[in-house]
C-alpha cells in the first residue's frame, strides 16, 4: 500500500498519495474528493483517503516485475541468499545455503510456486511434511529462513506481506540438560590438567565458554592489570566460499555473548605457564613454528591453532580414559551454569555470565536447577524449625 496523506486546498479536501516511479523517482498523485474542508467532512475524507491508497497500484520497475515473476525457489536461492551472505555470521549463512539448496528450494521449487503467489497455506504444508521427516528444532530453522526471505521480499515491495507470519509451526522442545556435579568437575579437571586441551577444559567448566568463545581467545583478550577476561573473538568450523575451514571472526554469537568476566589468580598462573610453554615451542622449531596464530592462547607444538573438531572428539577420548561418565563438551557449559544456579547466584546473573541473549532463554534451560535449588532452601529451613 502505497503512503497517502490529506491536504486542504481552496477550502476543499485533496488526497495526494506518494509513490516511487518505474525508475525509482518519488511522485506525487493528487485527486480532489469534492469535499469542503469543514469538520463534519473530514472523517468521510479521510474514507476516501484510504480507499484511494488500496486502490492505487505504482508503477512496476522492469527489475522487480523480473523478481515477481520468479519461482519462490529461484528467489530464495539466486536473490536473497547474495542478500543475506553479506548481513550475516559466516556459519549462520552456511546453515542458510545448506538448508536452501538441500531442502527448502527443492520442496518450492517442483510445486512450481511463484514467489507473488506463495500462500500461508503452501508453506504450512512445507512445515507439516518437514515434521515427519527431522525433529522439530529442524523445521524451527526452516521458518527462519523461509520468515527472513519474505520480510526482504515485502521491505522491498516485491509481496504486500509475509505469508510465512501466519503459520503454525513446532516449538523447540527443551530437552534436559546433562551436566556433571562439582565433584565430577574436580576430577576431570585434575584428570586432564596435563593434556593438550586441559586448559581450555578448567576454562569452559569454569566460565561456561562456547567451544568456539574459548578456542578464539587471544592473548589481547587477557587484561592483567585490571585481571579480567574478555570474550570478543570466535573461532569455529564451518563452509566458507564451499570448502570446509576454520573461521575466525572478530564477532560472537549475539550482543550478550561479547562480555568482560574477572580473571582468577589460579588461571593468571596457568597462562603465564602457557606463554612459557609457547616461548620454549618458538625456540625449539625455529623457522618451522608457524607464526600465523601467534596472537591466539591455543596452539600447538608447532605454532598451529587449535582445531574446533579436535577439541570435541578429544574431549571424549579424556572422559573414556579416565572411566568418566559420556557427556558433551558442550554440556561442561551447563555444568557451570548449574553450579552457578545450585549456589544461589541469581538466574540474570547466570544469563550475563554465559553470554545469553534473554533471560528467558536461560531461564527455559536452567528453571529445573533454580527449583531444586529451592528444595534445598526448603529442607534447611524444615531443619532451623524443627518442624515434624
Amino acid at each position: 500500500m502505497v503512503k497517502g496523506q490529506l491536504y486542504e486546498k481552496k477550502g476543499h479536501y485533496y488526497t495526494v498519495l506518494m509513490y516511487k516511479d518505474e525508475n525509482g523517482a518519488w511522485k506525487k498523485k493528487w485527486q480532489a474528493t469534492g469535499l469542503e474542508a469543514k469538520s463534519g467532512n473530514k472523517r468521510k475524507a479521510l474514507a476516501m483517503l484510504d480507499e484511494a491508497r488500496v486502490k492505487f497500484k505504482p508503477p512496476v520497475r522492469a527489475e522487480s516485475k523480473e523478481l515477481e515473476d520468479m519461482l519462490y525457489a529461484d528467489y530464495l536461492v539466486d536473490y536473497w541468499l547474495p542478500v543475506a551472505k553479506n548481513n550475516v555470521r559466516v556459519t549462520t549463512y552456511d546453515g542458510y545455503e545448506g538448508n536452501a539448496n538441500a531442502i527448502i528450494a527443492p520442496y518450492f521449487r517442483a510445486k512450481g510456486i511463484r514467489l507473488l503467489d506463495l500462500t500461508t497455506k503452501d508453506i504450512q504444508e512445507f512445515y507439516n511434511i518437514q515434521q515427519n521427516r527431522v525433529a522439530p528444532a529442524t523445521v524451527t530453522h526452516y521458518h527462519a529462513e523461509i520468515h527472513k526471505s519474505l520480510n526482504h521480499a515485502v521491505k522491498i515491495g516485491l509481496i504486500p506481506s509475509n505469508p510465512a507470519s501466519m503459520t503454525e509451526r513446532p516449538h523447540k522442545v527443551q530437552k534436559p540438560v546433562d551436566f556433571y556435579s562439582p565433584e565430577e568437575i574436580e576430577k576431570l579437571i585434575n584428570v586432564s590438567k596435563n593434556d593438550p586441551i586441559g586448559m581450555i577444559v578448567k576454562l569452559t567448566a569454569f566460565y561456561g565458554f562456547r567451544r568456539s568463545e574459548v578456542i578464539g581467545l587471544r592473548w589481547s583478550a587477557i587484561n592483567l592489570d585490571n585481571g579480567t577476561i574478555t570474550v570478543s573473538h570466535t573461532v569455529t568450523r564451518g563452509m566458507k566460499n564451499g570448502v570446509k575451514q576454520v573461521i575466525c571472526e572478530d564477532k560472537t554469537k549475539n550482543k550478550s555473548s561479547y562480555r568482560t568476566l574477572p580473571l582468577v589468580d589460579s588461571f593468571r598462573e596457568d597462562l603465564k605457564k602457557i606463554k612459557e610453554r609457547i616461548e620454549k615451542n618458538k625456540k625449539l622449531c625455529r623457522d618451522a613454528y608457524c607464526k600465523d596464530y601467534e596472537e591466539y592462547i591455543f596452539v600447538d607444538a608447532i605454532g598451529k591453532l587449535i582445531n574446533p573438531d579436535y577439541v570435541t572428539d578429544h574431549f571424549q577420548v579424556i572422559l573414556k580414559q579416565n572411566g568418566m561418565r559420556r557427556i558433551t563438551f558442550h554440556q561442561l557449559r551447563h555444568s557451570c551454569a548449574s553450579m552457578l544456579v545450585r549456589a544461589g547466584v541469581p538466574m540474570k546473573q547466570v544469563q550475563e555470565w554465559l553470554g545469553h541473549s534473554d533471560f528467558s532463554t536461560t531461564a527455559n534451560i536452567y528453571s529445573h536447577l533454580e527449583y531444586d535449588a529451592k528444595k534445598d532452601t526448603a529442607n534447611t529451613m524444615v531443619e532451623v524449625l524443627d518442624l515434624k
